[in-house]
């Protein structure tokens, strides 16, 4: 059927001074500050796969599906007609088709597959663009992604899986994954009676032979909190008389028939609606171990180690697209005889907004390319750099989100914006794998235990002194706190005075020199007032951040 362009002229007035939809843009090459970013870290390489995705998941189609797959969330199918148990997810077609276009996209497998400088930070760039188009979809491409570094552990099982992942394209039907030409991997750890403390769990594996890692093993238990369950596998923790251990439970068993997993419910969340979330028992659930017997958590942490990134590069992609979508309208729209871009105080707002972001992409990126690292730095700041990116940018999205929303006015708070949705989206990255407090207290330990981590980023702050005042002296003062030991109770204010001056730092490294002045301005400097967007009082180059918008 033909598009036709909407009437205008209704019986009472004429439609008027409404903004275009945002859409038919590549999400890539009109955003300034990811792409230097990302030039930055890997090189001139990833414009080509970047931009293919841009251009794809910028498209009115893309935007659209990721609208239908939320306005249509999954739905449970416990059983089929016939009254066999089934325990799968139906999903919206608009859903398949995001999931399709990540995949072919790579966006599962880019930081795999290139064997060359750059290609997690690839990966976590191609992340935010998909997140962009459909956040929601994204936990299965993190989690697949993820699932590579704790599956290397068991090279004899990871041998059969591997090739799906990083070689794979969308395959959805459950049957066994000889047949199909791709695979996702889940990740169930939480248990309601612990969430976070996972040596509350309760979930216990029994060998059917001698065990061992690579051993055959049935789990029996309930899983709380389980993303993505229509996956071909998962990874999981249970316990063995060794302690708890990490085994991957796939959908089908080697013998073809279907694996005993009872899904139980659907979660009914505020966000994240295309992506079904799930409670599973375990009943005699066949499974292989993965890695040391007794050393699960170890293993199951390199999963957790990549999602963490992925929350990061996702809550930036949340970010720029609430962004683009404030940018966008206040340039179409009137209001006091004025475009809105030109009213100074939105102008103020939007500045400020956009300072965030440029730091956010600067530090995302930064803390992808450190995941190339062979060196103990690299890997220390890897170590550090995620935590704090994700205990910063993940929870500094939400108040973000609603400035952005509020650019938009009423208009904005509708449903069928998609700052509404986005709104709502937000605040998931700052409680998956690992909520602010466990972020925080992982950093002290960081720094307690890895000195080599710390070094790496004192090196990294060190390098941008004297380029601004105001840099220098909070620079001094962080210095300072962290020689005279930070207190559990300090965790957070200590997470984010380093997340902020190594945000600072990078942007006057590499950054914009009127974006980096700007930005110490507003976030380092004491004399600065306000706490909300565009109420700092701090001197900003207010024509130059937005051009860059």
């Amino acid at each position: 059927m033909a598009d036709y362009e909407p009437r205008t002229r209704l019986e009472t007035h004429e439609v008027t001074n409404m903004p275009p939809p945002f859409g038919g843009v590549n999400l890539y090459e009109t955003d300034i500050a990811l792409k230097e970013a990302v030039r930055l870290q890997a090189g001139e390489w990833v414009d080509r796969p970047l931009s293919a995705l841009g251009a794809a998941a910028g498209t009115d189609e893309a935007l659209q599906a990721g609208e239908d797959a939320n306005r249509f969330p999954p739905e449970l199918r416990t059983f089929n007609r016939f009254g066999g148990r089934i325990d799968e997810v139906r999903f919206h077609p608009a859903y398949h088709r995001c999931m399709a276009l990540a995949m072919e996209h790579r966006i599962h497998s880019i930081g795999w597959r290139e064997k060359r400088p750059g290609a997690h930070v690839a990966h976590a760039a191609a992340l935010a663009i998909g997140s962009q188009a459909e956040a929601g979809t994204m936990c299965p491409m993190s989690m697949t992604y993820a699932s590579v570094a704790a599956l290397r552990k068991q090279p004899d099982v990871a041998a059969d899986w591997l090739p799906k992942i990083v070689d794979g394209l969308y395959d959805a039907p459950l049957r066994p994954i000889a047949e199909k030409r791709g695979i996702t991997i889940g990740m169930f750890m939480t248990e309601k009676q612990g969430g976070s403390d996972v040596r509350s769990n309760s979930t216990r594996a029994v060998p059917m032979g001698a065990g061992g890692p690579g051993g055959e093993y049935l789990l029996t238990g309930h899983k709380w909190f389980c993303s993505a369950p229509m996956s071909d596998a998962f990874l999981t923790l249970a316990w063995t008389d060794r302690g708890l251990s990490c085994f991957l439970a796939p959908r089908i068993k080697p013998d073809g028939a279907r694996n005993p997993m009872n899904l139980m419910r659907l979660k009914e969340k505020l966000g994240n609606r295309s992506n079904a979330s799930a409670e599973f028992e375990y009943k005699d659930t066949f499974a292989w171990m993965i890695g040391e017997d007794g050393r699960g958590v170890a293993t199951i942490m390199d999963m957790v180690h990549h999602t963490r990134l992925d929350t990061t590069a996702g809550s930036l992609g949340i970010m720029r697209r609430a962004l683009a979508e404030a940018a966008h309208h206040v340039r179409h729209r009137r209001a006091f005889q004025k475009t809105l871009i030109d009213q100074p105080v939105m102008r103020a707002v939007l500045a400020d907004l956009a300072l965030d972001y440029e730091a956010a992409a600067l530090f995302a990126m930064r803390i992808a390319r450190a995941y190339d690292g062979t060196t103990p730095e690299e890997r220390g700041f890897a170590r550090l750099g995620v935590a704090l990116g994700k205990f910063y940018i993940a929870k500094r999205s939400a108040p973000f989100v609603a400035e952005c929303m509020e650019c938009l006015g009423g208009g904005g708070y509708i449903e069928e914006a998609a700052t509404a949705r986005y709104y709502r989206e937000a605040p998931v990255n700052a409680i998956w794998e690992g909520s602010g407090n466990v972020i925080a207290l992982d950093i002290l330990r960081t720094l307690q235990k890895e000195p080599v981590a710390l070094d790496a980023l004192l090196d990294e702050l060190a390098a941008a002194r004297g380029r601004h005042a105001a840099y220098d002296a909070a620079f001094d003062a962080l210095h300072r706190l962290l020689g005279e030991g930070v207190a559990e109770a300090d965790a957070r204010h200590v997470a984010e005075r380093m997340a902020l001056a190594l945000q600072a730092a990078l942007l006057l490294r590499h950054g914009e020199p009127d974006v980096a002045s700007s930005y110490c301005n507003a976030r380092m400097s004491g004399e600065t007032r306000g706490v909300n967007y565009g109420a700092s009082g701090a001197k900003l180059a207010v024509d130059t951040i937005l051009a860059r918008q």
